[in-house]
């Protein structure tokens, strides 16, 4: 049996509210405020939560043609923006990879939801005739990685998860292990969600899961703070290039990070609640870090789910600080979905990206709106204007409903030292 291969981080492919492309979304985490706003896109008055981060100045026609925009969803689009985004990012011309050889691997808590709730709104005013003829290829959340592999012609191993809020980080890992087992070269991961519709919306207010500072929307979201109510969604996508090391090496790519672990649990305990002592959040963090082959005390930083609700902020901590145990008090945590909302099935794979760019820039992002830690959040958090640092290692976790709990670890990469990852694509522009 053949050792396992390396596995490079080499494209990144945020659309965000913090910004569309690595440095617009890189200058908007330095801005250190939230985006959040009063809902736009529809009536949210009948809600208790009005809040939500929008992606602003999204043009499809920046990444493709307007006949093919106009035949595809808002969640669609935004799969092809940030596959797009990483691809240039990654200075990879999709043509050069043996399409058998190129993955795709996606996750959508919700897919096409929000587009079948309008056509269901035209069937019920005028009936079955009134109806997108594409709405059965629309809604359902395999659309991210068959749309993508229409896009750019990888014909390899295809999927699209929907394991709730931990998505994009179970994309990215199980694409990490297609390359590192031989299944593929290249691929080409992420998450995607357009939820900012009613009844997608709506269906998380009803449960009570999202911030009620309607009165203050950039405040609304705050992870680890003991005022949290809840969390903002968000809509957005995030697309990530990952590549066999020595390929990489050898087209001379930008390298942002080696994929080292990946592990993801389950609590088997609750649809919505975390288990209250996080034993499988800490058991996916124990696994990513023994797959990694990394003791705990090597841990530089971690990328939290920081969703901002009461019971996962004060549960996750705690996880950490059981795996971390004595260097627990010393490692750098953050959490930025303040900056981006919680897009669901894409927080993970934008919170890779935010990993990437800590990894070969030295910069953590302030956890905003933290002003007093909340019971049980007792780690160190990044505040104020974030902290320079050197960082060798990073922990990101990712949690969803159904007691979802998945981990990666990403390193420093020897490549990655000194690179000028500066100049590729912001808005479908020139290659890195």
């Amino acid at each position: 049996m053949s050792a396992p291969r390396r596995v490079v981080l080499s494209g990144l492919g945020p659309v965000t509210g913090a910004g569309i492309g690595r440095e617009p979304f890189w200058e908007g985490l330095h801005r250190a405020e939230s985006p959040a706003e009063l809902i736009t896109r529809f009536d949210a008055s009948p809600f208790r939560s009005r809040v939500a981060v929008h992606v602003p100045d999204f043009e499809p026609t920046d990444f493709m043609d307007a006949k093919r925009a106009s035949r595809l969803d808002r969640f669609a689009q935004f799969t092809i923006a940030a596959g797009r985004l990483a691809l240039e990012d990654a200075g990879l011309d999709p043509s050069s990879v043996d399409p058998e050889r190129g993955a795709i691997q996606m996750g959508s808590a919700l897919g096409g939801l929000a587009h079948g709730q309008d056509e269901m709104a035209r069937f019920l005013a005028d009936g079955a005739r009134a109806v997108d003829v594409r709405l059965a290829t629309t809604v359902f959340c395999g659309a991210a990685s068959c749309q993508t592999a229409i896009e750019f012609g990888f014909t390899g191993p295809n999927s699209t998860n929907a394991m709730s809020c931990a998505s994009g980080t179970i994309a990215v890992g199980d694409a990490f292990r297609l390359i590192r087992d031989g299944g593929a070269d290249v691929a080409l991961a992420g998450g995607i969600e357009a939820p900012l519709a009613p009844l997608s919306f709506g269906s998380f207010s009803l449960i009570r899961a999202m911030s009620k500072r309607n009165d203050d929307p950039g405040a609304a979201c705050r992870p680890f703070d003991a005022g949290r109510d809840g969390f903002v969604m968000g809509e957005g996508a995030c697309v990530v290039v990952l590549e066999e090391r020595d390929r990489a090496l050898a087209r001379g790519a930008p390298i942002y990070a080696e994929i080292t672990g990946y592990a993801v649990t389950n609590d088997a305990y609750h649809m919505t609640a975390p288990h209250p002592e996080g034993t499988q959040a800490a058991a996916a963090m124990r696994g990513a870090l023994a797959m990694a082959g990394l003791a705990p005390s090597e841990v530089d930083h971690v990328n939290t789910h920081g969703s901002s609700t009461p019971l996962n902020d004060s549960t996750e901590s705690q996880a950490i600080r059981t795996v971390l145990g004595e260097s627990a008090d010393s490692v750098p945590v953050t959490g930025t979905k303040p900056y981006h909302g919680h897009a669901l099935g894409a927080s993970g794979a934008i919170e890779v990206a935010v990993a990437g760019l800590t990894l070969t820039r030295g910069w953590i992002p302030p956890v905003l709106n933290l002003e007093e830690p909340g019971e049980g959040c007792d780690l160190d958090y990044v505040e104020g204007d974030g902290r320079e640092a050197t960082v060798r290692t990073v922990l990101s976790n990712s949690f969803g409903f159904g007691g979802i709990n998945a981990a990666l670890v990403l390193v420093a990469h020897p490549a990655s030292v000194g690179t000028d990852t500066t100049g590729g694509a912001a808005r479908g522009g020139a290659t890195a």
